[in-house]
């Protein structure tokens, strides 16, 4: 995910969060706004890790940390959110993130495309509310 890409989502996200009709109960609007939240921190990670894979191929440290702030981010809006579409773009990412980890820990070049793919399913959920 470029940084245009990443503010464009991030924007995006941002909208869907002010969007959240005035009707809805206050649980509904402030988890719509923890998705959006969320997800922007999660596609603010994602951007991050491909940074540190494409500029530092060899600097699995820095990978290995955007790694573990990505699942904690995960994880976050995984416990705020008992959105079934939400959960499953979040299984989605999780498994990615895992491909990653194993590519790095096996001196592989990561595919991020799923990592990528799975923020942008989660970007899709989150704006859809």
């Amino acid at each position: 995910m470029s940084a245009i890409s990443a503010r464009r989502t991030s924007l995006a996200l941002a909208a869907a969060a002010l969007a959240v009709p005035l009707a809805a109960g206050c649980s509904t609007a402030q988890k719509a706004v923890d998705c959006a939240r969320l997800g922007i921190e999660i596609s603010n990670d994602v951007d991050d890790l491909q940074r540190s894979v494409t500029d530092t191929a060899t600097d699995t440290d820095n990978a290995g940390r955007i790694l573990d702030n990505l699942e904690k981010d995960t994880k976050k809006l995984k416990d705020k959110s008992s959105n079934v579409d939400v959960g499953k773009a979040l299984d989605h990412l999780e498994k990615a993130i895992g491909n990653v980890r194993d590519a790095l820990r096996n001196d592989k070049t990561p595919d991020l495309t799923p990592v990528t793919d799975a923020a942008g399913e989660l970007s899709k959920v989150c704006t859809s509310k």
